[in-house]
């Protein structure tokens, strides 16, 4: 047990240490990326983001004729997110409850026909990160543990743009590309290879956010999958019960 003294004493090391720790300062484009988005009153002030819109997703290996899936998002601070995305034949139900991730999978013509899974630690994971991303405006991850990290200047189809890393964890992170002069976001990949581009805009609550957004994927094949989903609808600042996130019990 610590005596009073060597309390102190702990305290003084402790102070002494704080001293040597060096803050890393925040990469100057990000303040500039965010003016391009909104306000810093209209940014600080989110606390829910709500999409609907319509997706296109490839069908097997066949990317000739995609689907169109009817699809609605939200993203709920702290770390709460649920997705649905429809068709004739099914509804699929993702959601992030904190650290509780589930995938609900309902038949589109018998609602009581469904079955529930709980997602594994990575993807849950992944989540939590994918909340921040789109909660956050690219400020603060120091505080949730991670770190942001300028990689330096970069010519992305002949623009001049300012690397970033958005380190989530070691294996989780987001490489985002903004153009110097105007903080515009022109490119996200992502650790494991995929790549998500923006284009068009929807004004809400005074913030820039995308109308479509492309996101193509690496397979494992080594093929490449491309899905767009284009945003009819964004709403800020909803409040969405807990319910909506929570994990679905047996009688639901």
């Amino acid at each position: 047990m610590l005596t009073l003294s060597s309390r102190r004493f702990a305290a003084l090391l402790l102070l002494g240490f704080a001293t040597t720790v060096t803050v890393q300062a925040e990469p100057a484009i990000i303040a500039k990326a965010r003016a391009y988005l909104g306000s810093e009153a209209a940014l600080n002030a989110v606390k829910s983001v709500h999409y609907t819109g319509s997706m296109l997703a490839p069908v097997g290996t066949d990317a000739t004729k995609p689907l169109t899936v009817g699809v609605e998002i939200i993203f709920q601070e702290p770390y709460r997110q649920r997705t649905v995305r429809t068709t004739a034949s099914i509804v699929d139900t993702s959601a992030l409850d904190d650290y509780d991730g589930w995938q609900k999978i309902q038949d589109g013509k018998d609602p009581t026909r469904w079955r529930l899974q709980l997602l594994p630690t990575d993807q849950i994971k992944r989540q939590r990160a994918i909340v921040w991303e789109n909660l956050a405006f690219y400020r603060g991850l120091e505080q949730a543990g991670g770190s942001v990290i300028d990689q330096g200047p970069v010519t992305l189809e002949g623009v001049a743009c300012r690397k970033v890393a958005f380190i989530h964890a070691p294996q989780l992170i987001f490489y985002r590309y903004f153009a110097e002069a105007t903080g515009r976001l022109m490119l996200t990949e992502t650790e494991n290879g995929s790549s998500i581009r923006e284009q068009g805009e929807i004004m809400a609550n005074g913030i820039r956010f995308p109308r479509k957004i492309t996101n193509s994927i690496r397979t494992a094949a080594g093929k490449e999958q491309t899905v767009t989903i284009t945003f009819d609808a964004i709403t800020v600042n909803e409040s969405f019960p807990a319910s909506q996130f929570a994990i679905p019990s047996f009688s639901r």
